[in-house]
């Protein structure tokens, strides 16, 4: 999968599955600007890729704000010359129960997860229709299809996430542009690592193959889908979860 000529924006890059899709892409030969809203790992991650010989540069940018992304957009064509691929990473939590629920931590979440993909997906489509090749990922989740207790504010983002991925897919195909999804299961993350072992073991019943994800596995799911192989695949969910959902 080579992806010397692309340049990648991946948004909310500066830790975590964000990290480690930044750092998969960079090892298939793209340039990755890492986006994040904290400027200290953003640019900790672009020495890492540097330092390894890719390329890379780190633009600050909080993708509720419209003119923060256009910036975030205008840099990268100014610096690299072309924007190929987006991985709409960005993504909050604010869990709890739905009764029990704030707007605020609502509005924040959707902001944040949906809003801000949309956001960045309608900034950058405009330059990828013009080169007639783009590549759009969106990182889901499985509680997008199938909900969880206590998230859903995030459950409605990712599913809003789905739903959008699905009609960017049907308006930009045209012009050689693909939009996908990938819906994580249970991966081994920070907030993950935070869980009681009841809550974990709890998780694992529901993964037939018995482990919890990397976020390598996600990562080589971007990478495969922001490569050339993956041309004749859009408006897709790609599942990554161990079989914890099967549709």
């Amino acid at each position: 999968m080579d992806l010397s000529a692309r340049v990648a924006i991946v948004t909310g890059s500066g830790q975590g599955i964000g990290r480690e899709i930044a750092l998969t892409l960079a090892e298939h030969g793209a340039g990755v600007v890492i986006s994040d809203i904290n400027a200290t790992t953003a640019n900790e991650v672009a020495a890492e890729i540097v330092a390894r010989n890719g390329k890379s540069m780190a633009i600050t940018a909080d993708v509720t704000v419209q003119e923060e992304v256009a910036s975030l957009v205008d840099q990268t064509v100014s610096s690299l010359g072309q924007i190929d691929i987006l991985v709409n990473n960005a993504g909050i939590a604010r869990d709890t129960l739905l009764v029990r629920m704030s707007s605020t931590d609502w509005d924040q979440v959707l902001a944040t997860n949906l809003k801000g993909a949309f956001l960045c997906t309608q900034a950058v489509v405009r330059h990828m229709i013009r080169q007639r090749w783009g590549r759009i990922i969106n990182i889901a989740s499985v509680v997008g299809l199938i909900g969880n207790s206590g998230q859903a504010n995030y459950a409605a983002a990712k599913a809003g996430l789905i739903g959008l991925t699905k009609t960017t897919a049907r308006e930009v195909a045209a012009r050689g542009v693909t939009a996908n999804a990938i819906a994580p299961g249970f991966i081994d993350t920070e907030m993950t690592r935070k869980l009681s072992d009841n809550a974990k073991q709890e998780f694992l019943r529901q993964v037939p193959l018995g482990y919890v994800g990397l976020p390598k596995d996600v990562a080589d799911a971007v990478a495969f889908l922001a490569s050339e192989e993956a041309r004749y695949i859009t408006g897709h969910v790609l599942n990554v979860d161990g079989g914890m959902v099967m549709t």
